[in-house]
Protein backbone atom coordinates (compact mmCIF):
# COMPACT_ATOMS: atom_id res chain seq x y z
CA UNK A 1 0.00 0.00 0.00
CA UNK A 2 1.32 3.34 -1.38
CA UNK A 3 1.20 6.20 1.79
CA UNK A 4 2.59 9.02 -0.03
CA UNK A 5 0.82 11.01 3.23
CA UNK A 6 2.74 9.47 5.95
CA UNK A 7 5.64 11.22 6.09
CA UNK A 8 3.65 14.63 5.78
CA UNK A 9 2.35 13.27 8.94
CA UNK A 10 5.26 12.80 10.28
CA UNK A 11 6.47 15.65 10.59
CA UNK A 12 3.33 17.16 12.40
CA UNK A 13 4.82 17.61 16.51
CA UNK A 14 2.52 15.77 18.89
CA UNK A 15 0.83 14.17 16.12
CA UNK A 16 -0.90 11.89 18.61
CA UNK A 17 -2.50 14.39 21.01
CA UNK A 18 -3.46 16.79 17.74
CA UNK A 19 -5.56 14.37 15.87
CA UNK A 20 -7.89 13.97 18.58
CA UNK A 21 -8.89 17.34 17.87
CA UNK A 22 -11.63 18.44 15.31
CA UNK A 23 -9.79 21.18 13.99
CA UNK A 24 -6.22 18.98 13.32
CA UNK A 25 -8.53 16.06 12.54
CA UNK A 26 -10.45 17.64 9.92
CA UNK A 27 -7.50 19.59 8.42
CA UNK A 28 -5.18 16.19 8.43
CA UNK A 29 -8.09 14.30 6.60
CA UNK A 30 -8.42 16.95 3.39
CA UNK A 31 -4.78 17.09 3.43
CA UNK A 32 -4.60 13.37 2.92
CA UNK A 33 -7.37 13.62 0.14
CA UNK A 34 -5.28 16.07 -1.55
CA UNK A 35 -1.80 13.93 -1.55
CA UNK A 36 -4.23 10.95 -2.77
CA UNK A 37 -5.50 12.86 -5.49
CA UNK A 38 -2.46 14.40 -7.08
CA UNK A 39 -0.77 10.77 -6.28
CA UNK A 40 -3.29 8.79 -8.04
CA UNK A 41 -5.51 11.23 -9.95
CA UNK A 42 -8.72 10.75 -8.20
CA UNK A 43 -10.70 13.90 -6.75
CA UNK A 44 -12.93 13.59 -4.06
CA UNK A 45 -15.64 15.99 -2.79
CA UNK A 46 -15.78 15.61 1.50
CA UNK A 47 -18.75 16.70 3.19
CA UNK A 48 -17.83 18.45 6.24
CA UNK A 49 -20.60 18.15 8.45
CA UNK A 50 -20.48 13.57 8.00
CA UNK A 51 -16.41 14.17 8.73
CA UNK A 52 -17.42 15.89 11.92
CA UNK A 53 -19.82 13.38 12.64
CA UNK A 54 -17.06 10.78 12.41
CA UNK A 55 -14.63 12.38 14.85
CA UNK A 56 -17.54 13.09 17.43
CA UNK A 57 -18.31 9.78 17.33
CA UNK A 58 -14.99 8.82 17.31
CA UNK A 59 -13.58 10.40 20.27
CA UNK A 60 -16.98 9.37 22.26
CA UNK A 61 -16.72 5.57 21.47
CA UNK A 62 -12.16 5.92 21.99
CA UNK A 63 -12.88 7.53 25.52
CA UNK A 64 -15.20 4.94 26.89
CA UNK A 65 -11.71 2.55 26.46
CA UNK A 66 -9.13 4.86 26.64
CA UNK A 67 -8.07 3.13 29.88
CA UNK A 68 -6.39 0.58 27.96
CA UNK A 69 -3.91 2.54 26.49
CA UNK A 70 -1.66 2.42 29.86
CA UNK A 71 -1.70 -1.60 28.94
CA UNK A 72 -0.45 -1.49 25.91
CA UNK A 73 -0.36 1.68 24.03
CA UNK A 74 1.40 0.15 20.61
CA UNK A 75 -1.68 -1.52 20.21
CA UNK A 76 -4.39 0.75 21.33
CA UNK A 77 -2.81 3.38 18.83
CA UNK A 78 -3.70 0.78 16.45
CA UNK A 79 -6.83 0.11 17.89
CA UNK A 80 -7.58 4.07 18.08
CA UNK A 81 -7.14 4.49 14.67
CA UNK A 82 -9.38 1.14 13.90
CA UNK A 83 -12.22 2.95 15.44
CA UNK A 84 -11.38 6.31 13.06
CA UNK A 85 -11.61 3.79 10.30
CA UNK A 86 -14.64 2.76 11.26
CA UNK A 87 -16.15 5.71 12.22
CA UNK A 88 -15.18 6.66 8.31
CA UNK A 89 -16.86 4.30 6.27
CA UNK A 90 -20.24 4.40 8.68
CA UNK A 91 -20.41 8.30 7.95
CA UNK A 92 -19.04 7.96 4.31
CA UNK A 93 -17.74 11.88 4.30
CA UNK A 94 -15.93 11.37 1.04
CA UNK A 95 -17.16 11.20 -2.55
CA UNK A 96 -15.39 9.98 -5.10
CA UNK A 97 -15.72 12.47 -8.07
CA UNK A 98 -13.63 11.74 -10.58
CA UNK A 99 -11.48 8.30 -11.70
CA UNK A 100 -7.99 7.95 -12.26
CA UNK A 101 -6.93 10.04 -15.04
CA UNK A 102 -3.22 10.93 -14.16
CA UNK A 103 -1.79 7.71 -12.57
CA UNK A 104 0.95 6.28 -14.60
CA UNK A 105 0.66 3.13 -13.74
CA UNK A 106 3.71 0.91 -13.46
CA UNK A 107 4.30 -3.10 -12.18
CA UNK A 108 5.41 -1.65 -8.88
CA UNK A 109 1.67 0.27 -8.63
CA UNK A 110 -0.62 -1.49 -10.19
CA UNK A 111 -1.92 -3.41 -7.50
CA UNK A 112 -2.59 0.10 -5.77
CA UNK A 113 -4.18 1.02 -8.56
CA UNK A 114 -6.78 -1.83 -9.11
CA UNK A 115 -7.71 -1.22 -4.94
CA UNK A 116 -8.19 2.58 -6.09
CA UNK A 117 -10.17 1.72 -8.71
CA UNK A 118 -12.23 -0.54 -6.89
CA UNK A 119 -13.05 1.54 -3.51
CA UNK A 120 -11.53 5.00 -3.48
CA UNK A 121 -13.28 6.01 -0.31
CA UNK A 122 -12.49 2.87 1.35
CA UNK A 123 -9.19 3.51 0.15
CA UNK A 124 -8.98 7.40 1.27
CA UNK A 125 -10.14 6.10 5.16
CA UNK A 126 -7.44 3.10 5.43
CA UNK A 127 -5.06 4.65 3.75
CA UNK A 128 -5.36 8.08 6.53
CA UNK A 129 -5.73 5.87 8.90
CA UNK A 130 -2.46 3.56 8.22
CA UNK A 131 -0.02 6.69 7.72
CA UNK A 132 -1.48 7.94 11.20
CA UNK A 133 -0.48 4.42 12.42
CA UNK A 134 2.77 4.49 11.20
CA UNK A 135 3.47 8.29 11.53
CA UNK A 136 2.13 8.30 15.35
CA UNK A 137 4.65 4.67 16.06
CA UNK A 138 7.18 6.69 14.97
CA UNK A 139 7.51 9.68 17.12
CA UNK A 140 6.40 7.51 19.94
CA UNK A 141 8.67 4.85 19.32
CA UNK A 142 11.29 5.31 16.86
CA UNK A 143 9.22 2.47 14.58
CA UNK A 144 6.50 2.04 12.92
CA UNK A 145 4.93 -1.49 12.14
CA UNK A 146 5.43 -3.38 9.12
CA UNK A 147 2.09 -3.76 6.57
CA UNK A 148 1.35 -7.00 5.11
CA UNK A 149 1.62 -7.82 1.64
CA UNK A 150 -2.24 -8.60 2.03
CA UNK A 151 -3.17 -4.77 2.09
CA UNK A 152 -2.04 -4.94 -1.79
CA UNK A 153 -4.46 -8.21 -2.62
CA UNK A 154 -7.54 -6.72 -4.26
CA UNK A 155 -9.44 -9.77 -3.42
CA UNK A 156 -8.89 -9.16 0.22
CA UNK A 157 -10.43 -5.60 -0.73
CA UNK A 158 -13.42 -6.92 -2.30
CA UNK A 159 -14.24 -9.12 1.33
CA UNK A 160 -12.82 -5.71 3.24
CA UNK A 161 -15.84 -3.50 1.31
CA UNK A 162 -18.31 -6.36 1.31
CA UNK A 163 -18.00 -6.68 5.19
CA UNK A 164 -17.15 -3.14 6.33
CA UNK A 165 -20.15 -2.02 4.77
CA UNK A 166 -22.45 -4.09 6.21
CA UNK A 167 -20.51 -3.76 9.79
CA UNK A 168 -18.53 -1.18 10.33
CA UNK A 169 -16.90 -2.43 13.02
CA UNK A 170 -14.99 -4.84 11.02
CA UNK A 171 -13.00 -2.20 9.33
CA UNK A 172 -10.70 -2.75 12.82
CA UNK A 173 -9.98 -6.47 11.79
CA UNK A 174 -9.13 -5.27 8.33
CA UNK A 175 -7.16 -2.42 9.46
CA UNK A 176 -5.51 -5.31 12.05
CA UNK A 177 -5.08 -7.65 8.80
CA UNK A 178 -3.19 -5.28 7.01
CA UNK A 179 -0.86 -4.60 9.65
CA UNK A 180 0.05 -8.02 10.23
CA UNK A 181 -1.68 -8.57 13.31
CA UNK A 182 -4.17 -11.33 13.84
CA UNK A 183 -7.99 -9.82 13.72
CA UNK A 184 -10.74 -10.47 16.19
CA UNK A 185 -13.42 -11.23 14.19
CA UNK A 186 -16.27 -11.45 17.12
CA UNK A 187 -15.93 -7.88 18.61
CA UNK A 188 -13.30 -6.15 16.78
CA UNK A 189 -14.52 -2.38 17.95
CA UNK A 190 -13.77 -3.93 21.72
CA UNK A 191 -10.27 -2.99 23.27
CA UNK A 192 -10.42 -5.77 26.07
CA UNK A 193 -11.10 -8.51 22.98
CA UNK A 194 -7.45 -8.17 21.23
CA UNK A 195 -4.87 -10.71 21.43
CA UNK A 196 -2.19 -8.06 22.37
CA UNK A 197 -4.01 -6.38 25.56
CA UNK A 198 -4.88 -10.27 26.51
CA UNK A 199 -1.05 -10.85 27.10
CA UNK A 200 -0.66 -7.51 28.71
CA UNK A 201 -3.01 -7.74 30.67
CA UNK A 202 -2.38 -11.38 31.84
CA UNK A 203 0.64 -10.14 33.54
CA UNK A 204 -0.74 -6.95 34.74
CA UNK A 205 -1.88 -6.35 38.43
CA UNK A 206 -4.94 -4.32 36.72
CA UNK A 207 -5.96 -7.27 34.96
CA UNK A 208 -8.76 -8.33 36.51
CA UNK A 209 -10.26 -5.07 37.46
CA UNK A 210 -10.33 -4.49 33.61
CA UNK A 211 -11.68 -7.85 33.01
CA UNK A 212 -14.38 -6.75 34.86
CA UNK A 213 -15.09 -3.19 33.30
Amino acid sequence: MDLPFRHELALMPDLRHRLRQLRWFRATFRSSAKVVSETFGVRFEIDEAKLTRAFLDWIEVMEAQKRFADVDRADFIVFAAGLVLRELIRQAPAREISRLTEMVETEANAGTAEIVRFWPEGFLYTNYCVSAILAVHEQEFGTAPSIDKCADDLRIWWSYRENATEMPAYAVAFLDRFLGAEPNWITPDRAQSRQAMQRALGSSPVSEALRQL
